[in-house]
């Protein structure tokens, strides 16, 4: 978790910085702007393809758990079995 916030923070100070060097460079309002609003999208659409790679590691772990449940339960399904023949 603190690498994800090290890289969050890191992320966060970069952005703050590049909007501040852009309003400080010596240029007209509206190209000012528009550099702001690109720099945003171009921020924005980096955090998302970090968020989807974030959320297919999870779902890869998740699918790998379940399949380890249904074995486990495979399992113990047949030991129940075995035990119960046994008996029998």
């Amino acid at each position: 978790m603190n690498v994800g916030k090290i890289l969050l923070g890191t992320l966060a100070g970069l952005a703050i910085g590049a909007i501040v060097g852009v309003l400080f460079a010596p240029d007209k309002g509206s190209a000012t702007r528009k550099k702001i609003s690109q720099k945003g999208d171009d921020y924005a659409e980096g955090l998302k393809d970090k968020f989807d790679e974030f959320v297919d590691r999870v779902s890869a772990k998740v699918e790998d758990i379940n399949e380890k449940v249904e074995e486990e339960i495979e399992d113990v399904t047949e030991q129940v079995k075995r035990k119960y023949k046994a008996k029998a």
